[in-house]
């Protein structure tokens, strides 16, 4: 995981924060410069392929419990969906 997208899971995906889905989240990470941006997006995009983001892994960073892997990695590629590509809302992690 890169250093950009601990720092963006850290505070913007924490429980408090990622519980608010007006859909600020995207014009928030991109109005950083844009060597950060692609941080958290490389960053986002090799913790998809590799999976090296465990669900424990997950909840120490943000205090937010996901039941499996397979649902973390769901909400993470719904993330980088709307982050980086054409979602239109923002997904909201479980509570």
């Amino acid at each position: 995981m890169t250093s950009e997208l601990e720092r963006f899971i850290r505070i913007y995906l924490h429980y408090e924060q990622a519980q608010d889905v007006r859909g600020d989240l995207r014009s928030t990470l991109h109005a950083f410069n844009a060597s950060f941006v692609a941080g958290v997006r490389d960053g986002l995009e090799k913790v998809l392929r590799t999976r090296e983001l465990s669900v424990a892994g997950y909840e120490r960073l943000t205090d937010v419990e996901f039941g499996d892997e397979d649902a973390l990695y769901d909400y993470l590629d719904q993330m980088r969906q709307y982050l980086f590509a054409d979602r239109a809302d923002q997904p909201l992690p479980p509570e």
